[in-house]
């Protein structure tokens, strides 16, 4: 008697409902739709309602709308009403809320409550867009440049040297001195504390003092550097508002490559890479009074800059406030940011961990300023893309903000909070923090947008290549292996349930290159049904019963059935460990394929063989 475990049979069947479930979400299809989520403030009651009024007053019959996940979501039947829908949407919801294309599920709410999902597109097949970007490294150099100036100033400072000041002349450092005799010292002393720049004095008509370059070895860490930060901060915010599988990585000297799968609104792309939010502590100069009257007058002291709060004041106008020009800290030494809730006024905050740097100038400014007023301006940069007169034009768009002045109470470092924000404000100050800063700006050298039509398009044309493959192998085998080619029929078809069940399952990204994977791992596990079939064959040849030959097959052929693939798939984890885009992408599905074909071809035909024959006890002939 050929013998097959129970416990195998049972966990067959279990495996093939757990594959019907997670593989089933694939046939639901995406519908076109707009996803509206608040920017800036609270969500106003009604605005489902408000949006519904608005799509049918111009002519769009929207499917629904409704709340889902804290966004609405406005599904629609046609990527024409898409389109028409962000159109009348944008400019009559204004900037507090994101307005943005989108692609909804319409997977029954009974087969998601098992955590069943539909398989997630790549680039290639879902549409998206792809950008080239081209970093500023002038804009690095300028900042790093900033940064010199204001160690250079500490350092002449501690060191007593007498009237001195330094300023940026001709891309370069100037270091101005007011007595000659100080100049020996001060070259000496910057010439050792700051090996990554060239001083050298200045020329007699330009007056006393020194010049400093930055070295060669030097600009190139700094361009580097940049590149490097830029990418960091992209990944880590694009990751943090769900895109799958990006693409980012770096061409060239000063260009980076990003891919968003399944975003089809490039305006709303730029938004997410090129937007950076941060913090800048300043202390507050004068009450509100003589800020006031600072804008009512123009006349502004030199030392401070008129910004606004805010909140508005009684009369609906934004309250104005003074504030130092220099910086105690900003988001450039910020470590973490989390957001919670002050225990004792029960308001949204932003726990704010700084830096070694930064922890020691804000003790010291908290230690010599106490009982003063200390504000937090929320900046902004924006790049916005306009029509004028049927041109492109690009801009920035700058807001700096006072979220809020307080009195300072005490002496803090690297460890302390910021107040007065929304709920909804202090989740996406905290994400933006910690994403980090762009070291340098960013501008689009080249943007390139894959449809959502070409994506399908490609789906269309990838299952057509494995399904006709599949046919093929399927008719073959049922010609060449008789009763052994249905067996080897059913264990390829549930092969491939399996393989789409569990990209399904575990949020694997199938792309084009994809398909490839998944019609090499059906050839393997045509492989591997051979190598049991031939087995089976050479042992009837040797003169062995039905039954004997059939365990034997499989028992010889399991051991050169793993060593086979065991190559194959030490390839595949190294292409998704390593590999990036369409190549992660081939390398995760020839994995998966490769396991679920070993299952399939040693355990499941097996099982299938012992129900036909397993039972008969005087087996004369099998059809192999």
């Amino acid at each position: 008697m050929l013998e097959f475990p129970k416990w195998k049979y049972a966990l067959i069947v279990l495996v093939l409902l757990a594959s019907v479930i997670y593989a089933l979400p694939n046939i639901f299809p995406q519908e076109p739709a707009v996803q509206v989520s608040v920017s800036r403030g609270q969500m106003e009651d009604g605005l489902p309602e408000r949006i519904k009024t608005l799509l049918k007053a111009n002519g769009i019959q929207p499917r629904s709308v409704a709340l889902e996940n804290g966004d609405v979501m406005v599904r629609l039947n046609s990527p024409e009403d898409q389109l028409k829908a962000a159109d009348i949407l944008r400019p009559e919801l204004g900037a507090r809320y994101t307005t943005a294309l989108n692609l909804a599920s319409t997977v029954p709410p009974w087969l998601s409550a098992f955590g069943a999902r539909p398989m997630t597109l790549g680039l290639d097949l879902q549409g998206g867009v792809h950008f080239l970007m081209e970093v500023d490294q002038k804009a690095a150099l300028a900042k790093r440049q900033n940064a010199y100036m204001e160690e250079v100033r500490t350092v002449l400072r501690e060191a007593r040297i007498g009237g001195f000041d330094v300023s940026i002349a001709d891309g370069d450092i100037r270091i101005g001195l007011n007595s000659p005799s100080d100049l020996s010292k001060a070259q000496s002393l910057l010439t050792v504390s700051f090996p990554q720049l060239v001083f050298v004095p200045l020329p007699e008509d330009k007056g006393t003092g020194l010049h400093a370059t930055v070295s060669p070895a030097e600009l190139k860490s700094i361009t580097d550097g940049a590149i490097e930060q830029n990418i960091t901060t992209l990944r880590n915010r694009i990751d943090a508002l769900g895109v799958a599988e990006p693409v980012i990585q770096r061409q060239g000297t000063n260009r980076i490559i990003v891919q968003l799968p399944g975003v089809q609104d490039t305006a709303e792309a730029k938004d997410i890479i090129g937007a950076t939010a941060t913090l800048e502590y300043r202390a507050q100069i004068g009450d509100f009074a003589q800020a006031a009257e600072a804008q009512r007058s123009g006349i502004i002291p030199p030392e401070a800059r008129l910004y606004f709060m805010r909140e508005t004041g009684p009369d609906g106008q934004p309250i104005p406030i003074l504030l130092s020009r220099r910086v105690i800290v900003s988001g450039d030494q910020l470590v973490d940011a989390v957001p919670g809730t002050d225990p004792q006024t029960g308001q949204p905050m932003v726990s704010i961990k700084l830096n070694s740097a930064g922890g020691k100038r804000m003790f010291e400014h908290t230690l010599e300023n106490t009982g003063k007023d200390m504000a937090v301006v929320f900046v902004e940069r924006i790049p916005e893309t306009r029509i004028v007169d049927g041109v492109e034009v690009k801009s920035i768009k700058i807001t700096e903000d006072v979220i809020n002045s307080a009195r300072i109470n005490g002496v803090f470092g690297k460890d302390f909070q910021t107040t007065g924000l929304d709920p909804q404000e202090a989740d996406r100050l905290s994400k933006q923090l910690k994403a980090g800063a762009l070291a340098a700006p960013m501008d689009f050298a080249q943007e390139r947008v894959i449809g959502p039509s070409l994506g399908a398009e490609n789906v269309q044309r990838g299952v057509q290549a494995v399904l006709y493959s599949f046919v093929f192998v399927l008719i073959f085998f049922v010609l060449y292996y008789k009763m052994f080619g249905v067996i080897t029929n059913l264990a390829l078809l549930l092969n491939l349930l399996l393989v789409v069940a569990v990209m399904s399952l575990f949020g694997a990204t199938l792309t084009l290159p994809g398909f490839a994977g998944i019609a090499l791992t059906v050839g393997m596990s045509v492989d591997a049904n051979v190598l049991i079939n031939e087995r089976i064959r050479e042992e009837l040849r040797l003169g062995n019963t039905p039954l004997a030959s059939i365990a034997a097959g499989y028992d010889k052929a399991s051991g050169t059935i793993a060593d086979a693939n065991l190559t194959a798939l030490l390839g595949g984890i190294a292409m998704a460990a390593f590999g990036s885009g369409p190549i992660r992408g081939f390398g995760i599905t020839l994995i998966i394929g490769i396991l679920t074909s070993m299952f399939t071809a040693v355990t499941v035909s097996r099982g299938i063989a012992s129900l036909i024959y397993g039972r008969r006890r005087k087996l004369t002939k099998v059809s192999v």
